[in-house]
This record gives structure tokens, sequence and C-alpha cells, in this order.
């Protein structure tokens, strides 16, 4: 049960973006807008980049709050779902007649692409990467991905991050084997730590209705200190650990690691 270095990139359709949009509730995703609007201290209209988007819970919600938004990920499905949103939100109306977007509102822009290519230089005012999906990468691509983040920030431009695979949030309570139900899915989880290479190999089986999936994925397990040195190579200064919404300070057995950090002028060498 090992997954290829690659998996996410054919991984996130069906069954499993259904489950994703299952496993989220609108008080999480409003939550998680509220600290991203403290921590990365934008300006009304300021251009955010949002990496991975997914299906543009966060994108949408920080649009309502009067941010410029750019969504960047690599599943059509979920793009292709964004973009339909677009319309729905603006064509939305309540009892009253009113529209269901603000005058502040401006529908966020979804690019179907990699985050190891982020485009572009100095554009945004601050980005993000939550849904847990931080360890996606192994090393070699996550230095690509985290360079090309601090290239494309503008100088004192905020990056943050939020991961619940940091290694002192994941490896206290590990289990080889959950259960859990999602919605109307069952989901399995079979894991294996590599202790050699600091990653878990995933088989994820999700059964719903009669009918059984299983994926496989791959999710690299760094510490919070590790971490922070990525970040710092790349060219941001760390500001702060977090390991929760309500800025509780990290710690081993936090269920989450929120990083804050900030794009320097000139990477370090």
């Amino acid at each position: 049960m090992s997954a290829p270095s690659n998996w996410y990139e054919d991984f996130f359709h069906g069954v499993t973006l259904d489950l994703w949009r299952q496993a989220i509730p609108p008080k999480q995703t409003k939550a998680e807008a509220d600290f991203l609007v403290k921590t990365l201290h934008c300006q009304a209209g300021a251009h955010v980049l949002d990496v991975p988007c997914g299906n543009g819970r966060l994108s949408f919600e920080l649009a309502r709050r009067g941010l410029s938004v750019t969504g960047l990920d690599i599943s059509e499905e979920f793009i292709a779902e964004a973009r339909a949103s677009i319309t729905q939100t603006v064509n939305q109306s309540d009892d009253a007649g009113n529209s269901g977007a603000s005058p502040d509102f401006v529908a966020p822009d979804f690019i179907l692409g990699d985050k190891r290519a982020i485009e572009g230089e100095h554009i945004y005012d601050g980005a993000f990467c939550f849904g847990n999906s931080f360890g996606f990468l192994e090393y070699d691509d996550m230095e690509t991905f985290l360079k090309g983040m601090a290239r494309a920030l503008k100088p004192g431009s905020r990056f943050i991050v939020e991961t619940a695979m940091a290694a002192e949030s994941f490896l206290p309570d590990f289990e080889e084997q959950t259960c859990h139900q999602v919605g109307d899915i069952t989901l399995i989880t079979k894991e294996r730590y590599n202790a050699a290479e600091g990653c878990i190999d995933s088989e994820y089986i999700l059964e719903r209705k009669g009918q059984s999936e299983s994926r496989l994925a791959k999710h690299w397990i760094y510490t919070a200190a590790e971490i922070q040195r990525m970040l710092r190579r790349a060219g941001f200064e760390v500001l702060g650990l977090y390991g929760s919404l309500k800025f509780e300070p990290f710690k081993l057995g936090s269920q989450e690691l929120f990083v804050v950090s900030e794009a320097v002028a000139e990477p370090r060498p």
C-alpha cells in the first residue's frame, strides 16, 4: 500500500469530492475566514491567492468580505464547480428580492493549475494554503511551491498555512485504521507511517449505497520546525505559530497548526 508521489493529480474527483463537501460545515468555513481576515492584514479590495482552493468555499467567503480572490486548484471537477457557483451567487436572491451578492462582492477568479507552477511576480497582497493540503508534496516539490508563492507575493504580504498533519499533531494519536461516517459516506482509513521517509501511506475506502471505492494517498509529515525552515529558505519570515483558530499557542498534541508568515524583499541565502 504505497501511493506514487504525484497521487494528488488524479485523486480529487467523484466520491472523494462528495466526502469533502460534506465534511466541512459552513460554520467552520466562516471561522476559518475570520482567522484569515485577522492574520492576512489585508485592506478591502486586496488581491489574495487561495491555493488549493477546492470548490471555492473560502474564496467565496473572503470575497463576500470585500477581498479580491484568485483560487487555484488541480481538480478539474472542483474548479468547474467553483466557476458555476459564481453565477449562482450573483443570481441568487432572498425573499425580499435582494441579490445574494453584496455591493462589495467581486467574483473570485478560479484557475485550473498545479501549485508547483504558480505564475507571476509580486502580484498578490496575501495568500493561504488551507484544507490540510500542505503536506501533499514531497520535499523538493514543496520547496518549488513555497518559492513560487514567495515570488508571487508582494514583499511584506502574508502567507498563512494550515495543517493537521504536522508531526506534533498527527503522530501522538496515530491509529493504523479508523472508521468515520461523513454524511452518507462511510470512510475507512488504513494508514502506515514510513519513518524512514517521514510520510504516511494511506488507503481510503469510501462506501456509499452499497458501492465501495478505494483511493491511495501519501502525506508528508513535517515537524513545525521543519515547516518554519522551509518557509525561511523560500523567502518568508515566520511571525507566529498557533494551535487553533482561537490563536492558542501551538504545542505537542494541538490538533492543527497555523503558521503565519510574511514575504521578505530578498530570500535568505
